[in-house]
């Protein structure tokens, strides 16, 4: 048993020492590239919110829910549009000695939509209800998807060329792939809270929100490696 057990170390030890004696293999080159493009964004979402502010929670409870789930009836009854309920809060406020003064109560609908002109009817119609709290662009997953596919084609053949040619700088014939990783960013837009409520408030009751949807940046990257061959 000892003897099988030294001959284990021994083997083990040689195959280390083998290993270390190894040298890195040589010609290895690191590259990047990516395809970039900018699409305009097709899919909106509003925020709307409404506070109440009163002395008994339950009544402002009441009064926010039967509010919320009429904008919701109503938003729900557009073609085009999703409605969900978002935030319910119902907090107090206090006075300068800590006591309870009164309570005050935030209830969110949100809204989306790819028909920019119903979802801004909509808003207007539910603006004596609800304010436009916040509003954000992105792109949806069918164009995303389409576009990433075109971008993910452009970033490949950018990656090949590049190998290629590298390659070739550094004297050898070609290439190949030791590994890579196709990587897909972008196709949201930061909300524009401040700026939208400025329009909403701006905007006489009743009438369509301005919704103005822009562009958005989708980018595909490939890393990887390549192990260049004489």
């Amino acid at each position: 048993m000892k003897k099988l057990l030294l001959a284990s170390l021994l083997t083990t030890t040689a195959a280390m020492a083998t290993a270390q004696t190894v040298p890195p293999p040589s010609g290895v080159l690191s590259l990047n590239a990516e395809a970039v493009t900018e699409v305009p964004t097709d899919v909106v979402q509003l925020t709307l919110a409404v506070e109440q502010e009163g002395q008994e929670p339950s009544a402002i409870s009441n009064a926010l829910s039967t509010r919320t789930q009429a904008v919701l009836a109503q938003a729900k009854r557009t073609s085009g549009v999703e409605a969900q309920s978002g935030g319910f809060t119902i907090h107090p406020t206090t006075d300068r000695n800590g006591k309870i003064s009164a309570w005050r109560g935030r209830s969110e609908v949100i809204l989306k939509s790819k028909d920019f002109a119903a979802i801004s009817k909509l808003a207007g119609e539910l603006s004596n209800q609800m304010q436009v709290q916040n509003v954000s662009f992105s792109l949806s997953r069918e164009a995303r998807q389409a576009v990433q596919q075109k971008l993910t084609d452009q970033a490949v053949a950018a990656f090949r060329d590049k190998a290629q040619a590298t390659a070739k700088l550094f004297g050898y014939t070609g290439y190949t792939i030791r590994e890579v990783s196709v990587n897909e960013g972008g196709g949201m837009v930061p909300p524009m809270p401040r700026m939208y409520a400025a329009k909403a408030m701006s905007a006489d009751a009743g009438a369509p929100i301005p919704v103005e949807g822009g562009k958005t940046q989708v980018t595909v990257s490939v890393n990887g490696a390549v192990q260049m061959v004489k």
